[in-house]
């Protein structure tokens, strides 16, 4: 491979710079991540990793680490609002893998980080620095010059082919390098916590995802039985003024709950912990030898739980181009000109959801009957774009 014997740096050691890191390494690439947290640091709880995204992870190795630490749902149940058994239980298990080629399966978000983390270590031509005080990036014709200031207080500057911000939804490399837009504020925040199994075992069943739907809000379930424990995340607008970055607002009082949701919420108690929601849209992907992927670039509302696959996509997308092509802006232009459709198609569809997911009475009425029309397996043929997508030249051997 031409570009085997070069050097990359990447902004970010979440779920897409971690996933970017073993891509290219697979290849035999340098890459050198740069971490401003001490360790590896995931926020939130609950993830759903669909087979468009675990195709990637076996790909690179992580299928035995991620069915130790993850649950393979048998469906996902879905209650509209005061109803007391699922309207229609969406099949998963091993549909999916007989559709698809892969499982869909949740975990939690940590259990995916240390995954992807324990992997890269096993990779010497990977190196994570973290508590990095701070970094700047130029590019010029034959690469790009990082000066780094590292966690010791010494800086250096290097040099390396390319450098990719993976740095998340308030992407420094997005906002300060490239020029782009901050994050948009959507007004709406994700509550989150998480419940021992036998708090919940009443109410939804732990072997699937819940999703309780009402007017203007809705409640996901997800079990982690390796934790024994279960995920909860509700999901509902505030006023604006109170969805300020690093908020934590309070779980709304004019929620209209019913029986079920009621013991959900009376077990969660006060230990929900707030994080705002917020997009990013730009059109200022890369430049020169600088480019950004995952949620720098295009972060989405999570109604279709496909913000950290859409990562991982562009991960498997981008490594093979950095690598076949002789210039990384190259690399770059064919890697947009790969994905930008599909994140903004899965962006549409997931702001989409946010919509039908609330709807009042009687607009509620006609989505549940078209829910129930669509029967258990309709999200296999509706989502077939989505769960079944291949990316081109991303298996490194």
């Amino acid at each position: 491979m031409p570009g085997s014997g070069r050097t990359y740096y990447v902004a970010g050691a979440g779920i897409t710079g971690l996933t970017l890191a073993l891509a290219l390494a697979k290849f035999g690439a340098t890459v050198v991540v740069l971490e401003r947290n001490e360790g590896i640091s995931e926020f939130g709880a609950g993830l759903q990793i669909s087979p468009n995204a675990r195709k990637i992870l076996n790909n690179l190795g992580l299928d035995e680490a991620l069915s130790a630490c993850s649950l393979e749902p048998a469906g996902i149940d879905l209650y509209p609002w005061r109803r007391a058994n699922p309207l229609v239980t969406l099949e998963l298990g091993a549909v999916m893998r007989q559709r698809f080629g892969a499982p869909y399966a949740v975990m939690h978000r940590a259990d995916l980080a240390d995954a992807l983390y324990m992997a890269c270590r096993r990779f010497a031509n990977i190196d994570i620095l973290f508590g990095v005080r701070g970094w700047d990036v130029v590019s010029h014709a034959r690469g790009v010059t990082v000066s780094i200031d590292e966690a010791s207080g010494q800086s250096r500057t290097v040099r390396g082919h390319a450098f990719i911000g993976a740095d998340g939804v308030h992407s420094r490399t997005r906002t300060e390098i490239l020029g782009g837009p901050p994050a948009r504020h959507q007004h709406r925040v994700a509550w989150r916590t998480l419940l021992p199994f036998d708090s919940v075992a009443s109410q939804i069943a732990l072997d699937r995802v819940s999703v309780l739907f009402a007017p203007n809000y809705h409640l996901v379930c997800y079990p982690l039985p390796h934790r024994q424990q279960v995920n909860l995340a509700l999901f509902a607008k505030v006023p604006k003024g109170q969805t300020e970055f690093g908020g934590t607002p309070a779980l709304p009082n004019a929620l209209r709950p019913y029986p079920r949701l009621d013991v959900l919420l009376a077990a969660a108690g006060d230990s929900w912990t707030a994080w705002p929601l917020s997009t990013v849209e730009t059109k200022q992907w890369h430049a020169g030898n600088i480019g950004i992927a995952g949620d720098a670039a295009h972060a989405m509302v999570p109604f279709q739980a496909q913000g950290a696959a859409m990562g991982i996509e562009d991960a498997a997308a981008l490594a093979p181009l950095l690598i076949a092509e002789a210039n990384a802006e190259t690399a770059f232009e064919k890697y947009e000109l790969a994905r930008r459709a599909r994140v903004t198609r899965v962006a549409r569809t997931s702001a989409g959801n946010g919509r039908i997911f609330h709807l009042p009475w009687p607009l509620s009425a006609a989505r549940n009957t078209v829910i129930g029309l669509q029967g258990s397996r309709g999200h296999l043929r509706r989502l077939a774009w989505l769960y079944g997508h291949e990316i081109a030249g991303s298996d490194a051997h």
